[in-house]
């Protein structure tokens, strides 16, 4: 199912026939398209619909079982994507392909440093100077080209990612849910990229959820669904409700139903929370039952908040305090075992890093949470382990062939299930969500919103960091700003705009500038 580009005279950059994919089961059936010069291509679907294995068969990651293609009228069967680069088809991929022990400037010129001499040494001047023009494309002007990739954040890590796909020609680019870390300004940023690329006349694909994003950059939009095409138009023609619609089978609705919850006493306190300069002097709490969300800015300290608590970095002040038969107590929190013991759960951002063992199967993924249920006498019970994964497959509705798939070849949606899935079924009674939408189709969203207030409902407290506002104000009773490190504000719901969120993610940051900008008379002592 193919419909051209009626503005475009000429032929297709990349046309697609065929294609089909099948590895335990069929993931892609039968999907032909073709892609024209200067156009942007949307490509949705729920996770599972056969997005990223599409992406990555065109980027020479993966061979196809049925079909073919043809580049530029020529035949195209890339082997790899160092081959598929060459031909001039890039893909910026959800998982970072960057090595985090090498500064920016390599990262992004790592197959083609500039050398100095007959020797061959790398000529370090230059190397930074093409790399300050690569960065500053993507607004990274800021970041020191030596900087370690590791450390930086995911957001940054994806702009370098971005960055390096830009340099050099390019007729096709694929870009795999790129804004999904990013700030507004930074996505801006890439737009303004994108642009430019179609009037060079590029042809680009776009993998996205954001429906707001493929309506603004889009031409066209092609649906997958279970593998399959089901629909490919022009993005004037198609509303939003009609695109969820094409991408789960069924309308689902924009209302978010939690269910009636009761919000109990305080279960959980965080006091005085700090590693300066990321995290600093931040106190909230949370009751049985309530849904606490924490905004801010990339950058703000929410992820390093989240690592504090759950003692995956070390604190310099601060205490936890977990309610106990009915009494708050402080609990000693120096590691990840430390805070599962007391109750607390973490569902990370970075699934792939921190999150799961992707070589092994879905079953031993699910059980990392619940060794002592599935093992007899200190052996894991391999019956115990499956019937624990079918359960939660069940209840998480996870795509797969069955427990014993690899989590690698799961979907980045399903993925993330597999994640929350584990912590189901332990008695927790916090659970920290960081990011846990992040990448994930409409459907699956509201899959994971749906877990979420059946936890609130059995009276846990949770708290759920997000980027996107909109999901915050739409599933939390309070949601509390972090801007520079600090908790500049809490806010009831009914009591919140988007407007005053905004304003107290960058309360933080002005009140820093304002000290930065603040004259010093000669003879005045620093303040103790």
């Amino acid at each position: 199912m193919s419909t051209p580009n009626p503005s475009s005279a000429d032929a297709p950059v990349l046309r697609i026939e065929g294609i089909g994919k099948t590895y335990a089961e069929p993931v892609l059936a039968d999907i032909s398209l073709e892609l024209f010069a200067g156009e942007v291509l949307a490509l949705t679907g729920e996770n599972g619909a056969g997005k990223s294995t599409m992406s990555k068969i065109v980027g020479g990651l993966v061979t196809p079982t049925t079909g073919s293609m043809t580049l530029g009228g020529a035949a195209y069967a890339p082997a790899s994507r160092k081959e598929a680069e060459a031909l001039g088809v890039r893909m910026v991929m959800q998982e970072l392909n960057l090595l985090p022990t090498l500064s920016v400037a390599e990262n992004l010129f790592l197959n083609r440093l500039p050398k100095l001499g007959p020797f061959g040494w790398i000529d370090r001047t230059k190397l930074r100077e093409d790399a300050r023009h690569a960065m500053a494309q993507v607004g990274l002007d800021a970041i020191d080209p030596d900087t370690l990739v590791g450390t930086l954040g995911i957001g940054h890590q994806q702009m370098v990612e971005i960055a390096r796909n830009l340099i050099g020609d390019c007729r096709v680019l694929i870009l795999d849910e790129p804004t999904a870390m990013l700030t507004a300004r930074e996505v801006d940023l890439l737009f303004e990229q994108v642009t430019r690329l179609k009037a060079r006349g590029v042809a680009l694909v776009y993998i996205s959820h954001r429906l707001e994003e493929l309506a603004r950059i889009s031409e066209r939009v092609a649906v997958l669904r279970d593998g399959r095409l089901v629909h490919v138009d022009q993005m004037a023609n198609v509303n939003p409700d009609r695109l969820v619609t094409l991408m789960v089978g069924r309308d689902i609705g924009e209302r978010i139903d939690l269910g009636e919850r009761r919000i109990g006493e305080v279960v959980f306190k965080v006091k005085g929370m700090a590693r300066k300069p990321v995290v600093r002097d931040v106190s909230f709490e949370v009751k049985a039952g309530e849904i606490f969300g924490i905004s801010g800015l990339i950058g703000a300290g929410r992820t390093e908040l989240m690592r504090l608590i759950y003692g995956a970095d070390h604190a310099d002040a601060g205490e936890v305090s977990i309610a106990h038969h009915g009494a708050m107590q402080v609990v000693k929190i120096n590691s990840p075992s430390d805070a599962v013991e007391q109750g607390i759960a973490l569902i990370t951002e970075d699934r792939k890093g921190e999150g799961l063992l992707l070589t092994q199967p879905i079953a031993a993924n699910i059980s990392l949470g619940h060794l002592r249920a599935v093992s007899n006498k200190g052996v894991v019970d391999a019956g115990r382990e499956t019937a624990l994964a079918r359960k939660q497959i069940d209840a998480m509705r996870i795509r797969t062939s069955g427990p014993g798939q690899p989590v690698s070849e799961l979907s980045g949606g399903n993925q993330q299930k597999v994640v929350i899935g584990r912590w189901l079924a332990r008695d927790c009674t916090v659970l920290l969500f960081d990011e846990p939408t992040r990448g994930i189709d409409v459907g699956a969203k509201f899959d994971i919103y749906a877990l979420m207030g059946a936890l609130a409902r059995e009276g846990r407290a949770l708290v759920v960091v997000s980027s996107d506002l909109r999901e915050l104000m739409s599933i939390c009773d309070r949601i509390g700003v972090m801007s520079a490190g600090q908790l500049t504000g809490v806010f009831e719901r009914g009591g919140w705009t988007q407007d005053a969120l905004l304003a107290a993610a960058f309360a933080g940051y002005a009140k820093r500038e304002e000290i930065l900008q603040e004259p010093i008379e000669p003879d005045a002592k620093a303040p103790a």
